[in-house]
């Protein structure tokens, strides 16, 4: 019996990550969403520990790619293990990240402080949003990305390589390569080399 509950109850998390329709308040991403604030609060713990904090920030995230990620504190995951990061990745305090779905993050990317990447989203529809679904898109950001402070990008975005994203920006639409982006809702306001 034990085995159906726990096959049902990661039905949720498989919809999830699939981009379907699931069940947020599902009692297994629950469970995770806990998880994932233990590992945090782990993470902070041993900030500042050079023989811990590695091994602390690889058992947060999905994958990272070397041991020069920087994840200061306070920071929220959702999941934590959807994130994955490449090389010498830096995130500044009080960022989110609603992983409800993959997010990938390149090699010698910068966050801001208060950046916020949201992977999940719920329905525009009040009758639908009542029902308790919610739904989420992928994030991708390339290589060599500066997202500034209290920027925040949406759900299913793509934002290409050697990107700035000026601080309190709101990134709707994917973003080509070499570019700055300012804005709510961001639009181009520079090439770059």
């Amino acid at each position: 019996m034990a085995t159906i509950a726990a096959e049902l109850s990661r039905e949720e998390e498989r919809k999830m990550l699939a981009g379907e329709n699931y069940r947020g308040a599902d009692p297994y991403l629950d469970l995770q969403r806990e998880k994932a604030r233990e590992r945090v609060a782990e993470l902070a713990r041993v900030r500042h520990d050079p023989e811990l904090y590695p091994a602390a920030v690889r058992d947060l995230l999905g994958s990272v790619g070397d041991d020069k990620a920087i994840i200061e504190s306070p920071v929220y995951f959702d999941y934590g293990r959807n994130t994955h990061v490449g090389n010498r990745f830096y995130m500044n305090s009080m960022c989110t990240i609603l992983d409800c779905a993959r997010v990938d993050i390149g090699d010698d990317v910068l966050f801001g402080p208060n950046v916020q990447v949201y992977a999940a989203g719920h329905p525009t529809s009040p009758s639908e949003r009542l029902s308790g679904l919610e739904w989420a898109k992928p994030v991708k950001i390339g290589n060599n990305v500066w997202v500034g402070g209290a920027a925040i990008i949406l759900p299913g975005i793509t934002i290409g390589n050697g990107v700035t994203v000026a601080a309190g920006s709101v990134v709707t639409k994917d973003v080509p390569d070499n570019v700055v982006v300012a804005g709510n809702p961001a639009r181009i306001i520079k090439h770059v080399e």
